[in-house]
């Protein structure tokens, strides 16, 4: 199937700015979607064009940050403010299947753009907005927020050190998936019955949703989770580094017995298979310490490209930890990227968000 073309019928509106909403839009227009964004003009549009780093190039129109998300769209920058800007808006709207937004809800009143006055306008439109904590809360939500009023970051950091905030905006992220998949339901009931829909998503419920496994420890174990980097707190070795003898660094997801014994006949300790410290998971976790000092003494006596190809010759599962250069100078990952143009009609290539295939 030819997702590219998907939804090539679909007209998107979006009046969203930042990361989360406009990630919605790139969806879309990845999907074959005619995805038109609005733009603040008297603010010289989005704010992420110009979140530049300092290794950007100054006159470069927009940020690198822009870009990733806002690919395939046809940008019209307007003042929501100026009659004859908000009319052609409306024109917009009247044909529009989708709007995407990102407004407070005393805002998109103001605005006269909440879902009750565009529904006005066009009956059969779906609405989606994503927000920080709902319809009723008109406080601003930030992904750094979210990750600390969410529990993440008192999970997230080093045994005895500080909180660190994730290193993408994932807060964004999954309320950008919550309202996809929202919007998807939209369209389907939509096909179904002829109706249009208004469709929300919150920062703060997309954190707490993906706990998952976290949220349940405390639920039903009473087991309040601290900082511990990487490890997991249900199995070990899981989320484990071991350093080679060249300096290399492994993860370790040894999640079944099976798996961890086979590590250990790679490390040739398989006299740990019988310890009791190590030979159940409860053991493992209760003296992760040792297991992990032993397993590292093992670990520097290898390389590691001997290391990993013992390990996959095993079935181990272990991955080295690479940096964004290793990651992009994969050909796997180059069928993961799109290449457009600015503006100006310099190239510029993003990460797809469409990550799926159907057959």
């Amino acid at each position: 199937m030819n997702l590219s073309h998907f939804f090539k019928d679909l007209k998107v509106i979006e009046l969203a700015s930042v990361l989360a909403g406009p990630s919605v839009g790139m969806f879309f227009a990845e999907l074959g979607a005619t995805v038109i964004k609005i733009e603040n003009k008297t603010t010289n549009g989005d704010v992420t064009r110009k979140w530049k780093m300092p290794s950007e190039d100054s006159t470069a129109t927009d940020s690198a940050y822009y870009h990733s998300i806002n690919w395939g769209k046809e940008i019209v920058q307007l003042d929501l403010k100026d009659k004859n800007d908000f009319d052609l808006l409306t024109n917009y709207l009247k044909s529009a299947d989708l709007v995407i937004s990102n407004f407070k809800a005393d805002s998109a009143k103001k605005l006269g753009l909440d879902y009750s006055a565009i529904r006005s306008i066009n009956p059969s439109i779906i609405y989606s907005n994503i927000s920080a904590y709902g319809a009723t809360d008109n406080r601003p939500g930030f992904d750094v927020l979210m990750q600390a009023e969410t529990g993440w970051l008192s999970m997230n950091g080093e045994t005895g050190r500080g909180p660190v905030k994730l290193p993408v905006a994932l807060m964004d992220v999954l309320t950008a998936h919550q309202l996809k998949e929202g919007i998807l339901i939209a369209l389907l009931h939509r096909e179904r019955s002829g109706k249009g829909s208004e469709v929300q998503a919150t920062l703060y419920d997309s954190g707490v949703a993906s706990l998952v496994n976290q949220a349940s420890n405390w639920l039903n174990a009473g087991h309040l989770p601290k900082r511990m980097g990487s490890q997991h707190p249900n199995i070990a070795p899981y989320g484990d580094v071991l350093i080679t003898k060249d300096g290399k660094e492994i993860i370790l997801s040894t999640g079944t017995a099976s798996q961890f014994e086979r590590l250990l006949e790679v490390l040739n300790l398989t006299e740990l298979i019988t310890d009791v410290r190590f030979n159940k998971n409860a053991a493992r976790l209760s003296h992760r310490l040792e297991l992990m000092t032993a397993l590292n003494k093992a670990a520097a006596e290898l390389t590691a490209e001997d290391f990993l190809k013992a390990c996959q010759e095993m079935g181990v599962p272990v991955a080295p930890i690479r940096n964004l250069q290793n990651v992009f100078d994969d050909p796997r990952t180059q069928e993961m990227l799109l290449d457009g143009v600015d503006e100006k009609g310099h190239a510029v290539q993003v990460v797809r968000s469409v990550a799926f295939k159907v057959w």
